[in-house]
């Protein structure tokens, strides 16, 4: 069950919103909230529940443990965190690893349950702020379980540290203006996916499926622009949407995006993008490896490694690998070069000139993020140098992808890709505010009624 499915709302989401308001008392509350959880989950397939019910166990147990034991805690903790990445890369990753010896994958292979890779990262966060911190063990298997399996972030994030939900117990009661801002907030993920990144999709899914001549300069930098836009707002809108479902049974989640196209480096559009991620990476990996303090060279290999298993952590093939570690390289280079990155952003041309650069970096590695091969991403990436002008097949090609509605809505997708529509809002009057979210609600179901929609793309991670 998706956001944007019929199911999920018009019946999963009401149905709950009504009966935790109705239930009395936060621990009742809670329980609900596990439940539904549970039920989400199992519509993606009941065989897959096991997984997410052993994980919940296992962390569990070895918390217990890492709060009591007084020997080889550094171990204990090793072993639980192994334990959580060898079930990751059980399902995700056998596959991959087996065709780099050439062997065949065994049949079961693919069918990873939805979100594994979310909740093992929320799993182990909990083992390692054990570890760190004896006080923060969850005596309580129920709770765990909601921090980890939690429906609302359970298949896509945000991802949440374990000492920063600990603070924040489920069940809590929610007022009328919290509901009215959640409500806005979720009918503006919900516009994002099926207006804008459905668009962007369509537009993307035309160009990359193009070949030989039809596909010219021209085309190829559409497709790469729109694939920026779809993924942008897929990600955003389901991120929106979650951080909203949270608020309506109580809880505060993290930001996960703050305009990235707006950012002049690679560094800052990290900053910006998937920003839980990005959080959880800093706290669980690269400060553990050295972070910045032993030197300019470690400090290049440590965020090499981190990239690197953020690439790994997006997909179980090289194209992502690549992607990471063509982000890893370009953030070392603006760590070797700071002097000369402040020298041009001291100038308007200058900052005009780093943002130009930092998109145009990071579409070129969302073209091969996007391909089905990396000998595919670099076919296209020589396709947007290649400046050639195309013939009757790439203008039968634009003009059969490149439909108005799809034209205004690649537009608009620019516009509000930067800090534009967070100041129109913020400027908003409540009653306009819910006026336009009743609008955009009306005509996101229209959409709905007018045929099916992609799964958001980072359930797939």
């Amino acid at each position: 069950m998706v956001f944007h499915s019929a199911m999920f709302l018009f019946i999963f989401l009401p149905c709950s919103v009504l009966l935790y308001a109705l239930i009395p008392g936060r621990k009742a509350k809670a329980v609900l909230l596990g439940l539904l959880s549970v039920l989400f989950y199992s519509f993606g397939g009941i065989a897959q529940v096991p997984a997410l019910l052993f994980c919940a166990v296992w962390n569990w147990l070895f918390g217990l443990a890492l709060s009591r034991e007084k020997g080889p805690r550094r171990l204990l903790c090793a072993a639980a965190v192994a334990g959580d990445l060898a079930l990751l890369c059980l399902y995700k990753y056998t596959g991959f690893l087996l065709g780099i010896f050439g062997s065949p994958a065994p049949a079961w292979v693919g069918a990873a349950p939805p979100g594994i890779s979310f909740f093992t990262f929320h799993a182990i966060s909990y083992l390692v702020d054990v570890f760190r911190d004896r006080t923060l063990a969850e005596k309580r298997p129920g709770l765990l379980f909601l921090y980890i399996a939690f429906f609302p972030r359970l298949l896509a994030g945000p991802i949440l540290p374990w000492r920063a939900a600990r603070s924040e117990p489920f069940g809590r009661a929610v007022s009328a203006e919290e509901t009215a801002a959640a409500l806005r907030r979720f009918t503006r993920g919900l516009a994002k996916k099926l207006l804008l990144a459905e668009s962007a999709a369509a537009v993307a899914n035309g160009v990359f499926a193009l070949t030989g001549e039809a596909l010219s300069s021209s085309l190829a930098w559409l497709g790469a622009f729109a694939y920026c836009l779809q993924i942008y707002y897929d990600f955003s809108g389901y991120s929106d949407m979650a951080i909203a479902l949270g608020s309506l049974f109580g809880c505060t989640f993290p930001e996960n995006f703050d305009h990235p196209y707006a950012s002049r480096t690679l560094s800052e559009f990290w900053r910006r993008w998937h920003m839980s991620l990005n959080r959880w990476f800093v706290d669980y990996l690269y400060i553990p490896l050295g972070g910045s303090r032993e030197g300019l060279a470690k400090t290049v290999r440590n965020t090499l490694i981190v990239f690197f298993f953020t690439g790994l952590w997006h997909g179980a093939g090289w194209t992502f690998i690549l992607w990471g570690l063509w982000h890893g390289a370009l953030v070392s280079l603006e760590r070797l070069f700071p002097k000369q990155l402040t020298a041009a952003e001291s100038s308007a041309p200058g900052r005009a000139l780093t943002r130009v650069l930092t998109l145009t970096a990071v579409l070129l590695g969302f073209v091969m993020f996007r391909s089905a091969s990396v000998r595919d991403g670099f076919v296209m990436i020589g396709r947007l140098f290649s400046f050639s002008g195309g013939d009757i097949q790439s203008a039968l090609a634009l003009r059969r992808i490149l439909s108005p509605e799809r034209g205004f809505f690649l537009i608009a997708g620019a516009l509000f890709s930067l800090p534009l529509g967070g100041r129109i809002r913020s400027r908003l009057p409540e009653t306009a505010a819910n006026v336009l979210a009743l609008i955009g609600l009306i005509v996101c179901i229209c959409a709905m009624a007018g045929g099916g929609f992609t799964p958001f793309i980072y359930q797939q991670f």
